[in-house]
C-alpha cells in the first residue's frame, strides 16, 4: 500500500509553544490546524518510516487535505523529463555537458546531425537541441525552424564574439523561430548591413572566448531548464519572461545573463502582381 508522504520540497515545521506551520514548496509558511490530532502523531504520518495501520478519522482528513493541496504525494516524483526524447546537434563542448544535465532528469539523450532533422517532425514528446560555438551560417537551421509547426520542440545557442545566445524555445505553430531572432535583432540596430554581413562570415578569424568548462555548465543548465520548462506544458513559477518569448545573452567573460524579449514576426502578404497597364 502507497502511504502519502510530504511533497518534496516541503516541510512542517515545529513553532516552540505553538502550531505546526507547513513550509510549502514555494517557501510560504501556513499555519496548520490540527483539530484534535496531536501534531506528533501528523508529522510522523507524513514523514518516511514504518506505519500501515489505517489513519484515525481526523488524521485522515488531515493528510487529505495535504494530498488535494499538492504538499503529500503517493508515488515517487519522476525526473521532470521522463518520457521525453532530446536529440542533440552542435559541438560537444556544449552538447557534452547538456546531455548529462538532460539524461539526469530524466531525458533519453541521442546524438543527430543534421540530415535527421526533417525526419524528426511531428514527434510530439521529442526535442532538437542545436548548440554551436560559432554565428549561425545562412541557412543552416531553416529545416529546424519548420519543426514547431509539426509541435516538435526546437531549441538552440549559438556564440558571437564573446557573447552566447540561447533562443527561446519554440514547441507550437506561432512560436519564436531563429529566422524571426534574426529579423527582429536586424530590427533592432542600426548596424544591421554590418550584423547581417558579420553574420554571412564577412569577419576576421575568430579569436574567441570559447565556453570554458564553468561557463558550458551555465549554459547547458539553462537549456535543460527550458527542456523542463517544455515538458511541464507550463511556466516556472516567478519567471519574468515565458521561455517561448525570452532570448537570452550570457557574457562569457564574467557569466552575466540578461534576458530579452522577443516576439515572433508575422507572415506579410506578397506585393501585388504589375497589371501591366500603364498609368498616367
Amino acid at each position: 500500500m502507497n502511504r502519502s508522504r510530504l511533497a518534496p520540497g516541503a516541510g512542517i515545521v515545529t513553532v516552540p509553544g505553538g502550531l505546526p506551520v507547513l513550509r510549502t514548496a514555494e517557501g510560504e509558511f501556513l499555519r496548520i490546524d490540527t483539530g484534535g490530532t496531536d501534531p506528533g502523531e501528523l508529522v510522523a504520518r507524513l514523514t518516511p518510516g514504518e506505519g500501515a495501520h489505517p489513519d484515525p478519522a481526523e488524521l485522515g482528513r488531515l493528510v487529505t487535505a495535504f494530498e488535494e493541496a499538492g504538499h503529500a504525494v503517493t508515488e515517487p516524483c519522476r525526473p521532470p523529463l521522463t518520457g521525453r526524447t532530446v536529440h542533440l546537434l552542435g559541438d560537444p563542448l556544449l552538447t557534452g555537458p547538456l546531455s548529462r544535465f538532460a539524461a539526469a532528469e530524466g531525458a533519453e539523450v541521442h546524438p543527430a546531425t543534421a540530415d535527421d532533422v526533417a525526419g524528426l517532425a511531428g514527434r510530439r514528446d521529442t526535442a532538437v537541441v542545436w548548440c554551436l560555438d560559432s554565428p549561425v551560417p545562412d541557412g543552416l537551421w531553416d529545416t529546424a525552424d519548420r519543426l514547431p509547426a509539426r509541435h516538435t520542440a526546437w531549441l538552440r545557442c549559438h556564440r558571437e564574439g564573446a557573447h552566447t545566445w540561447i533562443e527561446p524555445l519554440a514547441s507550437a505553430p506561432g512560436d519564436v523561430t531563429a529566422a524571426h531572432v534574426r529579423r527582429r535583432r536586424l530590427a533592432a540596430t542600426a548596424a544591421h548591413r554590418e550584423l547581417a554581413a558579420y553574420w554571412a562570415g564577412h569577419r576576421t578569424p575568430d579569436t574567441g572566448p570559447h565556453p570554458t568548462e564553468p561557463s558550458a555548465a551555465l549554459i547547458a543548465a539553462l537549456l535543460t531548464a527550458d527542456l523542463i520548462t517544455w515538458a511541464n506544458g507550463e511556466p516556472p513559477r516567478g519567471a519574468a519572461l515565458p521561455a517561448r518569448r525570452r532570448l537570452r545573452r550570457i557574457d562569457l567573460r564574467d557569466l552575466t545573463v540578461t534576458e530579452h524579449p522577443v516576439l515572433p514576426v508575422p507572415e506579410v502578404a506578397p506585393l501585388p502582381a504589375p497589371s501591366g497597364r500603364a498609368t498616367a
